[in-house]
């Protein structure tokens, strides 16, 4: 992301506009909390909590104002989206990236890695004891009012992503 986690929605659009053009109002300086994390780890079992925890410390060292129902949904959603990266792209792809983008709204995780395979959320299936995973992604983040997806990288891989707002959706 170029703009550093701020922008309107959970996926900021653009680049920098011209100083010089008129009529643009300058950019506030960015809240203490909002930016950009990455991390990698291993594509290996250990890296689920590991991925999890480091999100729920990242959150709170950075003083995100975000809501205790939106951080559960969204460490649920770590551990699915690395789970899903560890189980079906380990063999081509060793190392999976975990971005974090916080902007002064929203909360956005995503893992990437190098399958290229891109998945979709199945349809409950009451029968099967797996396979879930993206389906309770979808679910998380509708209910959130966030936004989901899954996008190819430049290299032949995938990111998938989740994006949530800071605070919870009024019912």
């Amino acid at each position: 992301m170029d703009d550093q986690g701020r922008g309107p929605g959970p996926r900021p659009q653009g680049g920098e506009r011209p100083a010089e053009a008129k009529n643009v109002t300058p950019r506030p300086a960015p809240l203490p909390y909002e930016g950009v994390w990455r991390f990698t780890a291993p594509a290996l079992d250990a890296s689920v909590p590991q991925a999890r925890h480091a999100v729920r410390d990242l959150l709170l060292r950075q003083g995100v104002p975000v809501a205790d129902e939106v951080v559960q949904g969204l460490l649920l959603i770590v551990s699915e989206l690395v789970t899903n990266a560890v189980r079906h792209a380990a063999l081509l792809s060793p190392v999976l990236a975990v971005e974090v983008a916080v902007g002064a709204e929203w909360v956005r995780v995503s893992v990437e890695d190098g399958h290229p395979y891109r998945p979709t959320a199945l349809e409950t299936d009451h029968g099967r004891t797996g396979g879930r995973g993206l389906l309770l992604v979808r679910e998380i983040t509708r209910e959130a009012n966030g936004m989901c997806d899954v996008e190819h990288t430049a290299g032949g891989g995938k990111v998938v992503w989740a994006a949530l707002p800071l605070k919870s959706a009024q019912v």
